[in-house]
């Protein structure tokens, strides 16, 4: 069960106000970037410890050396391992996923919106910049009265 909302009756028509809004839509996910989500493999590196003497280490010692386009080090170990020292900043090997965002800006509040009128930003930096804008706008409305 929901929980009721308690709201402060608005002081202005619907129309005075702006909803800034950011949703995901359910059951969906897209592919991520590491930086996106956070992986700790891009931000700190890692390293890949292959046994090139089975036929799964060779091929994936043969990928990293000839297709994976990352930058590397490579080493071995006393027990005949290479080791792939790979650095920060780059994709890692695992696909990462996320939730989209949805950055939404209408016009109106919970009681409606009666022009109809919203936009989407494509990015969150936008909708960050777009309400910064609208809050300035606010102080500055009333410190004119």
């Amino acid at each position: 069960m929901q929980r009721p909302v308690n709201r402060i009756d608005p002081a202005l028509p619907v129309q005075a106000y702006q909803t800034y809004q950011i949703t995901s839509p359910r059951d969906t996910s897209v592919v991520a970037a590491c930086e996106q989500v956070g992986c700790p493999q891009w931000r700190h590196g890692w390293d890949s410890v292959i046994d090139e003497r089975t036929e799964l280490g060779a091929t994936q010692a043969q990928y990293i050396r000839t297709q994976a386009r990352r930058t590397f080090r490579e080493l071995k170990t006393e027990a005949g391992l290479t080791v792939f020292r790979f650095e920060s900043g780059q994709r890692c090997f695992a696909e990462h996923r996320t939730r989209p965002e949805i950055y939404l800006v209408r016009d109106g509040d919970w009681r409606g919106n009666p022009t109809g009128r919203k936009r989407q930003h494509t990015r969150a930096a936008d909708w960050v910049e777009d309400m910064a804008e609208n809050q300035l706008r606010l102080v500055e409305n009333q410190r004119k009265g």
